[in-house]
């Protein structure tokens, strides 16, 4: 059960990292926002051939010139929503807010910058969120129920690394209108590409310099022959245009039968490695022990100064609202006025996101916090969190639900802005789910993995070599698998209308071509990490973005390949 631990921990590390390297990546949203509405036209992104028909709320909106009158349009009610409703109305905002009907030259770039910067903070907090309380809480329900590693792997682990993919594609698919349902299925492609072929070939390049690793041949065959099939299915889903209820269902299964498969193998692989030897180890003697231990923290804390202190105030808007609605029984960040702060708030905070016009569950939300409240104070020690059970298992369940509530809201606000950033930039949502939201969603895991690597050896890299396989699985079969099964429910009996373009079908094409390439050419170099698989995955990467850019300025289009309805 280390490799969980190491991953989890890895990941924590990893979202500053990714932070500052998303930044990089939204810089261009800022220079493409800012070139477009000073020369008040589409960028040249809209202007390709391979750019979809908008829907007539942002076909009329960028008809109109000015940023003036598209602030009365979108102030009228005489037209349905241009973007999924998130908190804040990012159109309005962006035309009404930071008008330049005064000559404000840098008013365009005051809105742009705004947008980058609170894009990166959603992408900030949607994976700290998953790597600093929903990591931990299953990792801590892994330890309780006692699973066995590549069952906690393929599961609890896959479900704690994928939630904000998930999440995107979840809320994506629930949002009204094709562009959010673009946005959820590129996200989760081009998610599953990037993971598969530059997170899988920077790893095998920085092993290679290390020397090499060599790659347990049976796991990553499976993991890799099933994502295939998942493909097909998907494929066969896509080409059918709509998808039922039982369809979406079926897709679900197959991650099921996933985990069997996992859990048989290791079943099958602990008892020939046993080979009768009574020198075994019991059931589960492993995972007995808490994985939530205190951190040991040195008696001499470092001074506070002026720069830290502030560092604290900017942060604490963004941490103590997640902090104080989570409960969190992690060792080193034990803290009982937080746990029943925690117990307090998190079902009042359920109450106001899921009812929050209905005074009879506001006020049973209230009750049911202050009697959580009184428990916690009652039952807890200020000295460590519970020890206990079935105590720390209703903790970490707790822990594990407001995780997933944060994290919704987080994506929900997230997709939302994305939409509203590809009406305004003119560029279709699906280009911006398969850059923008695969790249934020997926940083994370490349720093991790990366980490892994380089620090953890052979294990190391058989571990990250197996999350850039089992990942996307699982964000491509539970991730979209759920997403169109919630789609198709809400629609039931009708089938929910897949929103695929040709670039859809590209971008499975390249996913399917960095699967093969992985599983031709590692066998053949004795399962050993090098360069010639590391550069060949990420030449199948560049190659996709050329030809997704090519589209994009009317070089391609792929539109054009698609038989005409």
């Amino acid at each position: 059960m280390a490799f969980f631990k190491r991953l989890c921990e890895s990941r924590r590390n990893a979202a500053a990292a990714a932070a500052s390297i998303s930044f990089l990546l939204l810089l261009l949203v800022v220079v493409c926002i800012s070139m477009r509405t000073r020369h008040g036209g589409t960028f040249f992104f809209g202007s390709g051939a391979g750019a979809r028909e908008q829907g007539s709320c942002e076909a009329e909106l960028q008809a109109l010139e000015g940023r003036a009158a598209r602030c009365r349009y979108l102030r009228s009610s005489s037209h349905p929503p241009c973007a999924p409703t998130g908190y804040v109305d990012y159109l309005a905002l962006f035309y009404c807010a930071c008008g330049d009907e005064e000559g404000l030259w840098w008013s365009p770039w005051l809105g742009g910058a705004a947008i980058a910067l609170w894009l990166l903070l959603l992408f900030y907090l949607l994976g700290d969120t998953a790597s600093e309380y929903f990591c931990a809480s299953l990792e801590g329900l892994s330890a309780a129920l006692r699973l066995p590693p590549a069952v906690a792997g393929v599961t609890l682990l896959s479900l704690g690394n994928g939630a904000p993919d998930v999440l995107s594609s979840v809320v994506a698919f629930a949002s009204d209108g094709g562009e959010a349902g673009d946005v959820g299925l590129s996200g989760a492609l081009g998610g599953a590409l990037f993971v598969s072929t530059v997170v899988a070939g920077v790893v095998a390049i920085v092993a290679a310099r290390r020397g090499g690793a060599l790659i347990e041949r049976r796991g990553f065959v499976r993991d890799v022959c099933f994502l295939l099939v998942a493909l097909c299915y998907l494929l066969a889903v896509l080409v059918a245009g709509t998808v039922t209820v039982w369809a979406a269902a079926c897709f679900l299964s197959l991650y099921a039968g996933y985990v069997l498969l996992v859990s048989t193998s290791h079943c099958c692989s602990a008892a020939a490695d046993d080979g009768g030897s009574t020198n075994t180890m019991k059931p589960s003697d492993d995972l007995a022990a808490p994985l939530l231990l205190p951190v040991a923290v040195s008696s001499k804390q470092p001074p506070r100064t002026f720069a830290s202190g502030l560092l604290a105030a900017v942060h604490a808007p963004i941490y103590l609202p997640r902090r104080l609605t989570i409960p969190d029984i992690a060792g080193h960040r034990w803290s009982r006025p937080s746990a029943v702060a925690s117990a307090l708030l998190s079902p009042l905070l359920l109450a106001v996101v899921t009812s929050p016009t209905s005074p009879t569950v506001l006020l049973a939300g209230t009750l049911t916090g202050t009697l959580l409240a009184i428990g916690a104070a009652a039952t807890t020690d200020a000295a460590a969190p519970p020890h206990g059970r079935y105590a720390r298992l209703m903790w970490l369940s707790g822990g594990f639900l407001m995780s997933i509530l944060w994290s919704y809201l987080l994506a929900r606000e997230l997709v939302a802005l994305l939409v509203s950033t590809g009406i305004i930039v003119g560029v279709p949502a699906s280009v911006l789910g398969v850059t923008v939201l695969a790249w934020g969603n997926s940083l994370g895991d490349l720093v991790a993995d990366v980490a892994m690597a380089t620090q953890d050896g052979t294990t190391g890299a058989q571990t990250a070599v197996a999350g850039c396989y089992a990942g996307p699985a699982f964000n491509t079969v539970v991730g979209l698998g759920l997403s169109m099964a919630l789609a198709a429910g809400a629609r039931y009996p009708e089938p929910y209308k897949i929103p695929v373009d040709a670039s859809t079908y590209m971008t499975v094409a390249f996913l399917v071509a960095g699967l093969t390439w992985a599983l031709v050419v590692l066998p053949a170099r004795g399962m050993r990490l090098d360069a010639t698989l590391g550069a060949g995955l990420l030449a199948v990467y560049l190659c996709f973005i050329a030809v997704r850019v090519a589209d994009a300025v009317g070089v391609l289009s792929l539109d054009s390949l698609l038989p005409r309805q």
